[in-house]
């Protein structure tokens, strides 16, 4: 007998901890090789995570409702096999721990660190009843983010009370502690652009007074989707410098050639050919002839992304929205991207896209047409550099030149709105 140590996954390069939504199994169960364990949400998509052995549910490391560190445990598993391979696989398969090693490791209790000596002590700071050391104490890398940007240092860091598990430091307690100096008149050097979220909380009520509700009112509390969605729309606003551009397209050959084809085209392959597949196919090639517009940026540093990625926004049923991604878009066919483009719209209405499918985009598409707007100044996606809005296509009297002059005719245009990061994006290029 023998317990497997099971490890939060990693669920994307750019995710970094997960919250337990709910366990789908009990102490004591049984569970099966790839059966569903647990339910997780990112601030990407909630998912499924499957057991990674088959076994016995020993002991839960992790409740409900924590937050878990990408790596870190969150339950032991009973298994029969007397050895298990622990060497290259222990990061994603767990770690194999026998029982009488458990036994006999030490165990130190929290209450039996000693408390550091620390001379300075900031003002108003409430000094949390447990407090080691910034080489001890865990941080996750959200909470030293805001410290850095917000100059706090490691000594003032750990004297900060921490409300999570473990007596952890949550993005509550740092904005609680933030508005708590503001008040007193003590404000913190940032380092650079800090999170705006962070900002917001700490500056709300002080210098854009909300009115309370009244009985009149309606108080409706955000769902978690949508407060990482308004987290990560003011941080994209606060990361990057924001530019509109505007075109007007006359379509009027795509209009023709698709409604000639489309009835064809469903008969043929089985799927819908709407405007957006079309249009994916015509960025991803724009995307290959402007190559500085498929980047990101990391500090001073500019990665020019080999693989064009499309991000293409889709509105679900709750309001919220989803941006699945599609790779390497400029090696598909016109019939390939249809596929995914459908696939994925009906899969995001029904929660069921993977971690995989919605990361990894190096350019976004939003069709704000399908709404019935001409237009838009989307947010970008970061990190991505630029957004493209395609607006509702409409008839409109145009100004064509035949080779018997000038004339009015009925076009079909769109309006193109692009956005892009004026740090690395100028004009021209944009």
């Amino acid at each position: 007998m023998a317990l497997i140590e099971i490890l939060m996954p990693q669920m994307g390069e750019s995710v970094m901890e997960a919250t337990i939504i709910s366990w789908l199994k009990n102490e004591g169960e049984k569970v099966e090789a790839e059966e569903p364990l647990l339910e997780v949400a990112t601030d990407k998509v909630d998912t499924e995570v499957p057991a990674i052995h088959a076994g016995i549910i020993n002991k839960f490391l992790a409740q409900e409702g924590d937050i878990v560190q990408i790596g870190s445990p969150i339950a032991l598993l009973s298994t029969d096999d007397s050895e298990i391979n622990v060497s290259a696989n222990s990061q994603e398969n767990g770690t194999a721990l026998k029982e009488e090693k458990i036994a006999e490791a030490p165990i130190t209790k929290i209450q039996d660190i000693e408390a550091p000596v620390i001379n300075e002590k900031p003002a108003v700071i409430e000094i949390a009843p447990l407090v080691v050391s910034s080489t001890e104490r865990f941080y996750s890398p959200l909470i030293k983010n805001i410290a850095r940007e917000e100059g706090i240092s490691k000594s003032v860091l750990d004297l900060i009370i921490g409300t999570g598990k473990e007596n952890r430091v949550t993005k509550n307690d740092i904005i609680n502690f933030l508005k708590k100096q503001k008040g007193h008149g003590r404000e913190f050097k940032s380092t650079g652009s800090s999170l705006s979220s962070i900002r917001s909380a700490v500056d709300k009520g002080s210098s854009v007074p909300i009115p309370k509700a009244t009985e009149e009112d309606e108080v409706i509390e955000m769902s978690r989707v949508r407060r990482i969605i308004a987290d990560r729309m003011v941080e994209s606003r606060n990361i990057s410098a924001h530019v509109h551009s505007f075109v007007e397209a006359d379509v009027s050959n795509i209009v023709e050639w698709r409604n000639k084809v489309k009835g064809q085209f469903f008969y043929d392959h089985g799927e819908k050919l709407t405007f957006t597949p079309i249009f994916i196919e015509a960025l991803a090639k724009a995307l290959q002839d402007f190559p500085m517009m498929n980047i990101s940026v990391d500090g001073y540093k500019i990665i020019k992304r080999k693989r064009i990625n499309v991000g293409i926004a889709v509105a679900l049923p709750d309001g919220n929205l989803i941006v699945p991604v599609i790779k390497n878009a400029n090696q598909l066919t016109l019939l390939e991207v249809a596929r995914k483009v459908n696939d994925f719209a009906a899969r995001a209405r029904e929660n069921l896209l993977s971690i995989e499918e919605i990361t990894g985009s190096t350019y976004t598409l939003t069709n704000v047409g399908s709404f019935g707007s001409t237009m838009g100044t989307p947010i970008i996606l970061q990190p991505n550099v630029g957004i493209l809005a395609i607006g509702a296509i409409e008839k409109k009297p145009s100004v064509i030149e035949t080779v018997n002059g000038d004339a009015v005719t009925i076009r079909n245009k769109m309006t193109l709105s692009h956005s892009y990061d004026h740090r690395v994006i100028d004009g021209a290029l944009g």
